[in-house]
């Protein structure tokens, strides 16, 4: 005999009306991700097969360097079309170990192994140790192979000293060397000298 058997029978009663609790408690919780974002509606947790919230991404070079840390409120991917999408990516790129462009935005998208990414809604470019220049669009591509962004929207870059409109632009991070396409306008005063 077993010790089950040896309970009276309002306890076995009480004890299977536990477990069914318990069992059903447990099948609704599912996986702690899908908690999270199952409480904080958006527009990309919806079908998706994992996310994170509070997310933090290194992608490292071939030498074992970060070349790019990656950072956001909430990320979420989709198995149907290996889409990932970001809300609140911010992006540092590296080179030299040296924090070189911070690159950030309301929204990012990308497919597969996030060699091209779609940044969205707000999208500002900073040189790190010098925000006093912003790049601003509300939409930028990067090629993460590359280093190079692009966009075709408008642009508009502000320093301490003036002011520059485009639309379009061509960037090679590496390079540090940014491409105006079309109906650049800007104005600028010089600096003050002492």
């Amino acid at each position: 005999m077993n010790a089950i058997s040896n309970l009276s029978l309002t306890t076995k009663l009480v004890l299977t009306a536990l477990l069914v609790v318990l069992f059903g408690s447990l099948m609704d919780s599912g996986d702690p991700v899908t908690q999270l974002t199952s409480r904080q509606p958006s527009p990309v947790n919806q079908g998706s097969d994992y996310g994170m919230t509070g997310f933090t991404l290194t992608i490292m070079d071939e030498d074992g360097h970060p070349a790019r840390v990656i950072t956001g409120k909430e990320m979420t991917h989709y198995e149907e079309d290996d889409r990932t999408e970001m809300i609140s990516p911010n992006a540092h790129f590296i080179k030299d170990q040296q924090e070189t462009w911070v690159i950030t935005s309301q929204h990012g998208q990308t497919h597969g192994k996030g060699e091209l990414i779609l940044l969205t809604d707000d999208v500002i470019i900073t040189r790190k140790n010098n925000d006093d220049i912003k790049l601003r669009t509300d939409k930028l591509n990067i090629n993460t192979q590359k280093n190079t962004a692009y966009t075709d929207s408008a642009v508009n870059i502000t320093s301490p000293y003036g002011e520059t409109q485009s639309v379009g632009l061509h960037a090679t991070l590496d390079e540090k060397l940014m491409n105006l396409h079309s109906r650049v306008k800007g104005h600028y005063d010089a600096p003050p000298t002492e």
